[in-house]
């Protein structure tokens, strides 16, 4: 993989959620039952799926899944991704891009140099400053069930060109309202395993509601 710069990062992921606003995480499974659930979050419409470096074990099951994701033209990237050693191993494993719980600039700019998007993860406005001084647009507010909604609201008046996509404790009953509130993307990891075509292609469809 070649060396990404920021704009080029988001621009990946723009390319990624054009089509639906919805990922999938798939935490702490073994590795049949990833890639059963990965196949589910395919063919259900999910943009990406993240399969979380939790632990040892992780790789492995990662490196399985971004190849099968691979075969079908489906796009397979890393979470838990809190260091540059962590993101070496999601190179190896053949990751297409990164997630983190936080914001670190050398685990970003490890991972474009690695030639892979960063998703970092945010909560605060000193958090997207600092992201946004590097120049990232796409960040993930972490975690989305405890903010709400209404942080949503918030954090889009001053940041109105942010992309956010809502993770942690997003699921098939809350997910609508983080869209509604202006989020561009939401995480689902238990409902991966249930959630219709139908509602995936609704939540890709909801407009913003308001910005109040």
């Amino acid at each position: 993989m070649s060396m990404l710069n920021v704009d080029e990062s988001d621009l990946l992921f723009d390319e990624w959620f054009a089509h639906s606003r919805v990922m999938s995480i798939l935490r702490g499974y073994d590795e049949a039952t990833t890639l059963s659930l990965s196949r589910r979050a395919w063919d259900t419409g999910f943009a990406l799926v993240e399969v979380p470096l939790s632990d040892p074990t992780a790789d492995a099951i990662l490196a399985r899944t971004a190849a099968e994701g691979r075969s079908r033209g489906r796009v397979v990237g890393a979470g838990s991704v809190k260091s540059v050693d962590t993101v070496a191993r999601a190179r190896e494993a053949g990751a297409a891009f990164t997630v983190a719980p936080g914001w670190d600039p050398d685990v970003a700019a490890a991972s474009l140099s690695a030639g892979m998007p960063h998703l970092a993860g945010v909560m605060t406005p000193s958090d997207i400053t600092a992201a946004q001084r590097m120049g990232f647009r796409w960040l993930k507010l972490f975690p989305a069930s405890v903010l709400g909604p209404a942080m949503v609201r918030a954090l889009l008046g001053p940041f109105p060109d942010l992309k956010l996509v809502a993770t942690g404790g997003v699921n098939e009953e809350n997910a609508e309202d983080f869209l509604a509130a202006g989020v561009s993307a939401v995480s689902l990891s238990a409902a991966t395993r249930t959630i219709t075509a139908a509602h995936v292609r609704a939540l890709s469809t909801r407009s913003v509601s308001s910005k109040e």
